[in-house]
């Protein structure tokens, strides 16, 4: 025998649904721009001619820092703007940030374990490819400050693990695809990930190192096709093994405590309910107060 609050009538008629941070055309083109920064960051020496003094730019880091972090807050204000950041958002932002930043020294210089990339992974599935970028690049920046990490890789550090958690957000299905299913596309997606994360990361320094085997050292103003047939050596032959413990924790931490972590990511967006509208109920005009739509009554 059903229960009342079982039977039709007596549900919900506006249940609310897992919504994530929407994001707008300001937010867009934020994150469009900082991307087309990040690209050029990371790639300019590839296409740079043997004068172009690349040991010079080495230090020019700070410069990129300087930049990123004003558009790292615009992204942040145009998703605002935008009516797709609350302040129970950042809120929330705030939270898993700090949990990342807490996550990453338990396993950093282990065998690259590193067990903040499967929340990361989790947070942009559920929370959207928008408040995934902020939230990589904010938690890079926050585990930095934390192991003393900073340094001229820093700004590079949170371009690349934004890119990673907006990734995770992009992934097909966010309504249809659960269970079993989603938590192996997640993995997959992490396990993928976790080796592009490291093989980036790499970019950045090689291009920069001196005393290299010519068989796998960057050549400036050779053409691109040989430089990247280096530094898939390179990367091989230095990065490979390192970056296999980050992926197989990546997996490992998704299948074991993924389904509980997406539930918890889920719910806390269902009573927060992000991006839906306000409105009043009808208890008279001296006891009126805010109700968010498809939510219930607030009791």
């Amino acid at each position: 025998m059903k229960s009342p609050a079982d039977r039709p009538q007596n549900r919900p008629k506006n249940r609310p649904k897992n919504r994530p941070v929407r994001i707008g055309p300001r937010g867009a083109a934020a994150l469009v721009l900082v991307t087309l920064i990040g690209i050029g960051a990371f790639g300019w020496p590839l296409l740079a001619d043997r004068q172009s003094g690349l040991l010079a730019h080495s230090q020019d880091a700070p410069w990129l820092f300087a930049a990123l972090l004003p558009l790292l807050v615009a992204v942040v204000v145009a998703t605002i703007a935008d009516h797709g950041m609350d302040a129970k958002a950042v809120a929330m932002l705030g939270v898993l940030a700090a949990v990342g930043a807490a996550l990453r020294p338990l396993g950093a210089g282990t065998a690259g374990l590193e067990p903040m990339f499967f929340l990361m992974v989790l947070a942009g599935r559920v929370l959207g490819p928008g408040f995934g970028f902020v939230l990589g690049s904010v938690t890079m920046f926050a585990s930095a400050l934390l192991t003393g990490g900073v340094g001229p890789w820093m700004p590079f550090q949170m371009l690349t693990m934004g890119w990673f958690a907006l990734g995770a957000g992009l992934l097909p299905g966010p309504e249809r695809i659960r269970g079993r299913a989603e938590l192996l596309m997640l993995a997959a997606y992490g396990f993928a990930g976790a080796f592009a994360y490291g093989a980036v990361m790499n970019l950045q320094g090689w291009t920069i190192i001196p005393g290299m085997s010519d068989g796998i050292s960057f050549h400036a103003g050779e053409p691109l096709a040989a430089n990247l047939a280096r530094f898939v050596a390179y990367y091989l032959a230095t990065s490979l093994g390192w970056d296999l413990g980050r992926a197989v924790l990546t997996v490992v931490l998704t299948l074991t405590l993924g389904g509980t972590l997406l539930r918890a990511l889920r719910r806390a967006t269902r009573r927060a309910a992000f991006d839906a509208p306000v409105s009043f109920d009808s208890g008279g005009a001296e006891g009126r107060r805010p109700v968010a739509d498809g939510c219930g009554s607030g009791h």
